[in-house]
């Protein structure tokens, strides 16, 4: 039983809550029961689980210890003191993972027949693109791109906005011009959310293999998706506010591709 603040593993784990030091150890926090089983279910390397038993009170963190001990993570319980120490904010549900970062490129993409891709450029709110993933999952979108993002993917924010889904959801991150140039490559129809666009969203055809782009509310799409053969089109706005948060566009646009392919 660890009771000590000052346990190396401890000590390393806390540091993991900066993106600096994510990066430097190639690892990242997983929090939360739920969360944490739905990354040993997807496969995610869990290298070692900090356990404080009379915390696991939820079905799901019960499940998660229950996965845990079936895998090759180092379980190492805790005082509930030191948990408090680990947990993100005020939740503590006694289980918490730490993991290797995974790895991932454009070109290693898995994508079906008929692919629906959705990509986020410069969205920096770790909270926004948790809330997309958790949508595409919704909506059967088969993989996610965030094309000049200003946070790191594996935000603790971003894990419990997605509620675990960025686990099973293909995921990756690459620049605006990599991402332009592979869509064009894979064939792709590019439809932009834009709030000048003339074409309705309900009038596009994403029947085909396509790919929705969302930018930023602050700043939009760059000019590289303005390029020939992109289509722009909007989302009809009857109140005041000319946009909605990307995260509900997302849901929107999302669910009409849904519709049309069901």
């Amino acid at each position: 039983m660890i009771t000590s603040l000052q346990n190396r593993h401890v000590k390393q784990a806390v540091r993991l809550r900066e993106r600096r030091q994510r990066e430097k150890q190639g690892r990242f926090l997983i929090d939360g029961g739920r969360e944490l089983l739905r990354a040993i279910q997807a496969g995610v390397s869990i290298l070692q689980a900090f356990v404080c038993e009379p915390l696991c009170t939820t079905d799901e963190s019960g499940a998660a210890l229950a996965a845990l001990s079936a895998s090759a993570a180092e379980v190492l319980p805790v005082s509930a003191e030191v948990f408090a120490k680990l947990a993100f904010g005020a939740r503590a549900e006694g289980v918490l993972g730490v993991a290797a970062l995974p790895k991932s490129r454009l070109e290693e993409l898995p994508l079906p027949s008929r692919p629906l891709v959705a990509v986020l450029e410069g969205v920096e709110k770790p909270g926004n693109i948790g809330a997309v993933l958790r949508s595409a999952d919704g909506a059967r979108v088969s993989a996610v791109v965030v094309a000049d993002g200003g946070t790191d993917l594996y935000n603790p924010n971003t894990i419990r906005a997605s509620l675990g889904t960025i686990f099973s959801m293909p995921i990756v991150t690459a620049s605006t011009g990599q991402t332009v140039a592979w869509l064009r490559q894979a064939g792709l129809t590019i439809f932009a959310a834009q709030t000048s666009a003339k074409l309705l969203y309900t009038a596009a055809d994403f029947n085909r293999p396509a790919a929705i782009v969302l930018g930023s509310e602050a700043r939009g799409l760059s000019p590289a998706w303005s390029d020939a053969g992109v289509i722009p089109v909007r989302l009809p706005m009857q109140g005041i506010a000319d946009s909605l948060n990307v995260s509900a566009a997302a849901a929107v646009l999302f669910y009409e591709a849904l519709r049309q392919r069901t």
